[in-house]
């Protein structure tokens, strides 16, 4: 197969962020991270998915979520990288976990934006299922476009030119499959990783919140967003995930190395 990732990469101090993108966006959700202080000088790279952005792929059939992961681990292995921190968002958070349960020992924590993790989430993409990949794609943007969700209008406005048709059908067929049946919570519960689930404020409601809780996923809701917090809050956003980081830090350190 022929296979050419658009990626933005940034070297520097302490191992990479590898941030994967959602269904319909791109890894310019993550490259404001160059403006943030409170992660000046951090390695990073984010990349564009087969069949979405500027990543190019010349079998967008093949193309569903374990092909994804497998696409990630091969880009982190061209690309040298061999522990990371992990930031994942929708399908990209879905595309994650896997990654993680895969290779748990090169995860060093992973903060899961809105990610899919039960059947609760897929409840548009379910409808792919019975219908045309293109007439699906363009009815799942026009319902985008009229959401009063947070930020659904500005997802709406480029879903199309982000996303191409021949992956649609592979993608969420996959990704109902593995919400129903992937066993998902569990396996984001058994990463031994340090790990935060990050949702806006209109995503307060998701069943599993709670069970995520009890279990010692740090839970980080976003104010005045919903399944796109990036776009909505994303100065509240990359706080919560900076600050994630500084603990997660503090604590790898052993104490006499923090006086």
């Amino acid at each position: 197969m022929n296979l050419k990732i658009a990626a933005v990469r940034r070297g520097g101090h302490d191992e990479p962020i590898v941030f994967l993108h959602g269904f319909g966006t791109s890894k310019e959700d993550y490259t404001d991270i160059t403006q943030r202080h409170d992660f000046s000088g951090r390695a990073f790279l984010a990349y564009d998915a087969p069949g979405c952005g500027a990543t190019r792929c010349d079998d967008l059939a093949a193309v569903d979520v374990p092909f994804l992961v497998d696409t990630a681990q091969a880009v982190l292995d061209r690309a040298g990288i061999g522990r990371y921190h992990l930031v994942g968002h929708a399908m990209g958070g879905l595309t994650a976990l896997l990654l993680a349960h895969r290779q748990p020992g090169r995860v060093l924590s992973f903060v899961n934006i809105k990610g899919t993790l039960g059947p609760e989430d897929c409840l548009l993409s379910r409808q792919v299922l019975s219908q045309d990949p293109g007439d699906f794609l363009a009815q799942f943007a026009e319902h985008a476009r009229r959401s009063p969700q947070y930020a659904s209008g500005l997802y709406a406005a480029s879903l199309t030119h982000k996303v191409h048709r021949g992956i649609v059908h592979g993608v969420f067929r996959s990704m109902v499959e593995l919400a129903d049946h992937g066993n998902l919570i569990p396996k984001f519960l058994s990463l031994p990783c340090p790990k935060m689930y990050l949702y806006g404020e209109e995503c307060a409601s998701l069943s599993y919140l709670p069970s995520l809780d009890a279990n010692g996923v740090e839970l980080a809701e976003i104010p005045h967003s919903g399944h796109f917090p990036m776009y909505s809050n994303p100065v509240a956003m990359w706080k919560r995930i900076a600050a994630f980081y500084a603990r997660d830090l503090c604590q790898r350190i052993p104490a006499a190395r923090r006086w």
